[in-house]
């Protein structure tokens, strides 16, 4: 080999040496690539419950915006009322209210039920949602604020009584979590004001303060097993008022969500749940009864 040819060898060995390793390299972080998950990854965590209420309260789930949730609440009377009054199906109250996405975080509604004939609104505000990888966050906070208004006729021989008489106003927390595919917990206290109060005890007061507990666990793909429970602190006569359960299931059924339920109140909204539960499940005192949700798109997404 001539002078000239080991020095083109020896060229070639210095490149090989030099671009080797950096090839080598950048074949390693291509595979890394593929391996590692971008760490700027964010999930936004959804269905922590399949309905906007658990039982009697208000859950973590949002209702998508443009979409219109139409949900019937259906409660019959105590299961102890005998068979004369067929275990409670021929007494029912009943709530027909609409809820509308406004944005993701934003839902407004409106209801009616047929108990005391009460009118509702709320707002429901999602501050935080729980986010899973880049810069998580551990849980969902909700904020929920309504109005409710007792419209029924008052009885003969009673003294009219102005509607800002019969008007409540209540405010709930929402803070959860959706541990798993399978449990979500929550924990929601509540204050209710009520602008008049029955006048029979001492203990009764017109802000009523509660907390709150809900949870929801699948059973299999479409159901799911959901209970809460509100317990009173202060502002009602406990010898008078129980603290209002409710356990029951969720079934989903398409664009429905259907729940069978048990609990020991008859009132559909906060103040009338939180306010007026009388019933003692000891005494079988239990109240069943069926939620129905059918959500509607009403103003289609644009796609980006």
């Amino acid at each position: 080999m001539n002078y000239a040819n080991m020095k083109k060898l020896r060229q070639l060995i210095i490149i090989s040496l030099l671009y080797v390793p950096r090839l080598s390299l950048a074949q390693t972080d291509s595979l890394l690539n593929l391996i590692q998950p971008d760490n700027k990854t964010r999930e936004y965590v959804t269905s922590a419950f399949k309905s906007s209420r658990v039982v009697n309260n208000q859950s973590l789930e949002m209702i998508g915006k443009g979409v219109l949730d139409l949900r019937i609440l259906h409660r019959f009377g105590p299961l102890n009322s005998g068979a004369t009054n067929l275990f409670g199906l021929d007494q029912a109250s009943f709530r027909l209210g609409f809820d509308y996405g406004i944005t993701k975080n934003l839902t407004v509604g409106i209801g009616r039920s047929t108990y005391q004939k009460e009118l509702d609104g709320l707002v429901k505000w999602r501050i935080v949602q729980q986010v899973r990888g880049y810069k998580a966050f551990p849980v969902s906070i909700i904020w929920v604020s309504g109005v409710t208004a007792n419209t029924a006729p008052v009885p003969a021989g009673e003294n009219a009584k102005p509607i800002s008489d019969r008007t409540g106003y209540y405010h709930e927390l929402i803070v959860g979590r959706k541990f798993s595919d399978k449990f979500s917990f929550q924990l929601n206290p509540i204050l209710v004001h009520r602008n008049r109060i029955p006048a029979a005890s001492e203990d009764e007061k017109n802000e009523v303060f509660a907390m709150g507990a809900g949870l929801r666990f699948k059973l299999s793909k479409r159901i799911a097993f959901i209970a809460d429970y509100d317990y009173v602190l202060s502002g009602l006569d406990k010898s008078i008022y129980e603290n209002p359960l409710g356990i029951g299931i969720d079934i989903e059924t398409g664009g429905h969500v259907f729940q069978l339920h048990f609990s020991n109140s008859a009132g559909l909204n906060e103040n009338a749940f939180l306010t007026h539960s009388t019933n003692k499940w000891s005494k079988g005192e239990i109240n069943f009864g069926f939620n129905l949700s059918r959500v509607f798109s009403i103003r289609k997404h644009k796609i980006k």
